[in-house]
């Protein structure tokens, strides 16, 4: 089923119509001439009956007798078709913050993560006659994408520095959250604006551990850049020491150069320097 428009003109002719034939009809009851009449006070009801009034941003559904005629976007008084219900959808963008949910990884690691849902409605007949309440069933299949996206990424990697994680692409896994709840929304008229995530972190069983692991982590990385400055220090000076001072260094001074150059950069404390001034007798 599809949205489609249905009849309405200015609501307000309708209304001084409506008014026009209550009146009449009253004076020809007033002059006892019932069955006309209570005819024109008929037709003046009928013709209130059509009268709508739409906000802006919302839309009227007009079904007639259990059939869809179609739907009213345009704000105002309308006149549409008599003796019909007339339910209200609202068209303004809303929110649907997900709770905090506890799911697995792509490494198994459990992880609390969600979601803000920035949406509207597109389609009115969809979201009304395609599923029972569309506002619960963006609510459900909202979680059910978020725990199947999540379970895709790993939280964070340590091997593989180019691989997509939750924590270091929250874009790219922002946009396929959108792509996925967009595919399951379809069917409710319902467009996805934007997918946000709100929170993501370890659950709380395994938060310790994993910090550790992340520090121990940083350490390493952080030690591997202070062992290859080092040794690009250490090259130059013995490099420089050679050409420049022209001095012929045995292999033995070469590495306590090498040593004493490497102890004083990689040491996490300052090294206290030894001056030599002459060699004892």
């Amino acid at each position: 089923m599809k949205e489609k428009t249905v009849f309405h003109v200015n609501g307000y002719l309708g209304l001084m119509l409506a008014l026009v034939l209550l009146g009449i009809g009253g004076w020809f009851v007033y002059l006892q001439r019932m069955v006309l009449g209570i005819l024109l006070i008929l037709l003046g009801l009928l013709t209130g009956s059509s009268l709508t009034v739409i906000q802006p941003n919302t839309a009227k559904v007009i079904t007639f007798f259990g059939n869809y005629l179609g739907t009213i976007r345009d704000a105002g008084l309308f006149l549409t078709v008599p003796l019909t219900n007339k339910d209200t959808i609202s068209l303004r963008v809303r929110n649907f913050n997900s709770q905090v949910l506890k799911v697995n990884d792509l490494k198994g690691n459990p992880i609390e993560i969600a979601a803000v849902i920035v949406f509207k409605v597109v389609d009115t007949a969809q979201a009304l006659f395609a599923v029972d309440d569309y506002e619960e069933f963006v609510e459900i299949q909202s979680e059910s994408a978020i725990r199947h996206v999540a379970s895709e990424y790993p939280y964070d990697t340590f091997e593989d520095e180019g691989a997509l994680t939750l924590r270091g692409n929250a874009t790219e896994v922002s946009a396929k959250l959108t792509q996925e709840l967009q595919a399951r929304l379809q069917v409710a008229g319902v467009e996805v604006m934007e997918t946000r995530l709100t929170h993501l972190a370890y659950a709380t069983e395994i938060a310790s551990a994993m910090l550790q692991k992340q520090q121990s982590a940083a350490i390493l990385a952080a030690r591997q850049t202070i062992v290859d400055g080092a040794v690009s220090i250490v090259e130059d000076a013995v490099e420089r020491l050679t050409k420049e001072l022209d001095l012929n260094l045995s292999d033995a001074d070469r590495l306590a150069i090498i040593n004493n150059i490497l102890v004083a950069i990689i040491s996490e404390r300052g090294t206290q320097p030894v001056i030599e001034t002459g060699q004892q007798k």
